[in-house]
């Protein structure tokens, strides 16, 4: 099985990526952990021109195809700029929308998802998840509880996760979009996109976080030498490139197994989702020891990606849920 990227897939990748620096990102993060949305839906409208969360929309509902290898590339971007939102949860609820099959609800919604004039939370109602992310900014919230759908029509207090720019509710009330047995299995896919799709955002937060911390060590001088030419810390950072460049297959495997249907893509997007963010926190722990005092500070850039490191870890599965959906029999 071929996990490298085609020629076509790589200059995606580089598009979104030249376009996500010349936006200043870090701008927009900081306007949304505000509370102002803005700055990052005028950014959200960018990203649907450039065709992402068409990715997660069939052709006749105005997207490009459900196309997982394609949408972990744009999510490895997003990662590797940290923008901000509910991009995860909106393609899940687009993969949710899809598979219920009802045409009717599936029209209301997903064009709007594509042109990313929709932007939507979803939520996997359970005791150990009972939250919505970015309810406030999102234009639909998407509950899923046993064998139900509803568009929740309030979202009450906001809670404040690990990353200041990711904002918490829960939702409450709302109207029955659908009911039956196959909103289970609609939702079971909803959440494997969701964990394809958070992995592929820690590989991209992995990397810029070692390729910041990289440069910052090739310049800052100790004892009268740069601190890069240290034993420890090339140890430090060669171990960190090592656990990404293991999650990077992983990944795009896990990519390609969603996309062919193939029954064992569950555990490839757990074991993914476990390397990845794991690699990603890992990066965030090298990024604070060899920033020094300097990674404390929120004034530093940095500290965006550091915080979402920890956020995204547990997001869509924790380590331990993931991990047993790998070794389950």
């Amino acid at each position: 099985m071929r996990f490298l990227l085609d020629d076509e897939q790589r200059e995606f990748a580089r598009s979104l990526d030249g376009m996500l620096a010349a936006a200043g990102t870090p701008a927009a993060v900081r306007a949304w952990a505000k509370g102002d949305h803005g700055p990052g839906r005028a950014l959200w409208t960018r990203l649907a021109e450039a065709g992402v969360f068409g990715l997660a929309v069939p052709e006749e509902q105005g997207g490009l195809g459900v196309l997982p290898a394609e949408l972990a590339v744009s999510f490895t971007e997003l990662g590797r700029h940290a923008v901000p939102g509910p991009l995860v949860e909106t393609v899940a609820a687009a993969a949710l929308l899809d598979r219920l099959g009802d045409e009717r609800t599936a029209a209301v919604w997903l064009p709007g998802i594509a042109s990313g004039k929709t932007i939507a939370s979803l939520c996997l109602l359970s005791p150990d998840s009972p939250y919505a992310l970015d309810a406030d900014a999102a234009d639909a919230v998407f509950v899923v509880e046993r064998d139900t759908v509803r568009l929740a029509q309030d979202h009450g207090a906001l809670q404040h996760s690990l990353d200041p720019a990711r904002r918490l509710a829960r939702p409450a009330g709302g109207t029955v979009l659908a009911q039956g047995p196959e909103v289970a299995a609609a939702a079971a896919y909803a959440a494997e996109v969701a964990r394809l799709a958070t992995a592929a955002q820690a590989l991209g937060l992995g990397r810029a976080l070692l390729d910041r911390t990289v440069e910052h060590a090739r310049h800052r001088v100790q004892f009268g030498v740069v601190i890069g030419s240290f034993q420890a810390v090339k140890h430090r950072l060669a171990d960190t490139l090592l656990a990404l460049e293991f999650a990077r297959p992983l990944v795009h495997a896990a990519a390609l197994a969603l996309a062919a249907h193939d029954p064992g893509a569950g555990r490839e997007i757990a074991a993914a989702k476990v390397s990845a963010c794991e690699a990603a926190c890992a990066a965030a722990r090298t990024a604070l020891q060899v920033h020094g005092a300097l990674g404390y500070t929120d004034e530093l850039d940095l500290s965006l990606w550091i915080r979402k490191a920890r956020a995204l870890r547990s997001s869509w599965g924790t380590p331990s849920v993931c991990r047993a959906r790998v070794l389950a029999p």
